[in-house]
């Protein structure tokens, strides 16, 4: 599939994936250490293929349905679908056929429900798990002081491989206290490092920052930048059916 130079879409991708070279280098980090992920919510599967052929084949969907939805087209090209969108526990079979990781393991109850599907696979699943560091009641994730034993409990599934972390920034115009989010989950990582809690020994990933905010989360340690607007434009809008479920 190709796609013409002067695409739009094309255009922002090179543009976005510069700024966080940038961004890196400003901090003294190595750009190839950032990788960027394009959120592809409310996406159609020819824009998120312009995309995939340009060489950015790391992708991620909020919503179970869109990943169902656009499975087979998406197979033209090969690529890496994670799931960053929080995960109903009915949902489960419909998605783990269709993602290499779940950014957003938020609780004991999915890992075990996770667990269960997955050796009547006979595969193997990345996770993440989800913290949420500002504590916002909009946000999913665990709360900071309970990354620990969700990390124990994960790391006993054999099934699930834990790899990281990952977070959905304060929603502020305060960058100093977006940072201050973003390295909060930084310390969470290291701290679970160095006291060798079990699990922690291969969850060096850092998913934070998104078009707003990426350079803060870069400054911060990110190794996944999680970018849609900034390539794809403003989303289009949500059928009127689709609701919230995920």
């Amino acid at each position: 599939m190709s796609s013409p130079a002067g695409d739009p879409v094309l255009q922002r991708l090179n543009r976005v994936r510069a700024e966080i070279d940038e961004a890196a280098r400003a901090v003294g980090r190595d750009p190839s250490g950032v990788a960027l992920l394009l959120a592809t919510k409310t996406q159609s599967a020819e824009r998120i293929l312009t995309a995939l052929a340009a060489g950015y084949t790391l992708i991620g969907e909020n919503r179970v349905q869109e990943v169902v939805a656009k499975a087979d087209e998406l197979q033209a090209i090969p690529h890496v679908m994670h799931f960053i969108g929080h995960l109903q526990a009915n949902k489960i079979n419909q998605l783990v056929d269709h993602i290499s990781c779940l950014q957003t393991l938020d609780s004991a109850e999915l890992a075990g429900r996770l667990q269960s599907r997955l050796e009547k696979r006979g595969t193997r699943l990345v996770v993440l798990i989800q913290v949420n560091v500002s504590g916002e009641p909009s946000k999913s994730g665990v709360a900071p002081e309970a990354v620990r034993d969700l990390l124990v409990s994960a790391a006993s599934f054999p099934r699930l491989i834990v790899r990281g972390f990952m977070t959905v920034g304060l929603n502020s115009p305060d960058k100093s206290a977006v940072r201050a989010g973003y390295r909060l989950l930084a310390e969470i990582r290291d701290s679970a490092i160095a006291d060798r809690v079990p699990g922690a020994e291969s969850a060096t990933e850092l998913s934070m920052g998104m078009s707003g905010d990426f350079a803060e989360a870069i400054a911060e340690g990110a190794t996944i930048v999680r970018i849609g607007s900034a390539v794809f434009g403003r989303r289009p809008p949500l059928p009127p059916d689709s609701g919230s479920i995920s």
